[in-house]
């Protein structure tokens, strides 16, 4: 597999786990988790756009 496709795999799961740490912030009441979970999906965005360049690139 190649570094992009790796990049956009490993964004979405980042993605995908931040979302259910935020969710879970929310119900039981905890800010920091909710926030916590919002930053991973950030940066697993971030990650996910850079297998998007890489692969454009042929990395």
């Amino acid at each position: 597999m190649k570094s992009g496709m790796k990049d956009k795999v490993a964004g979405k799961y980042h993605e995908a786990k931040g979302k259910v740490k935020e969710v879970t912030g929310k119900v039981i009441g905890k800010p920091n988790l909710e926030e916590e979970g919002k930053e991973e999906q950030a940066a697993g965005k971030l990650q996910e756009k850079v297998g998007q360049i890489k692969t454009v690139l042929g990395k």
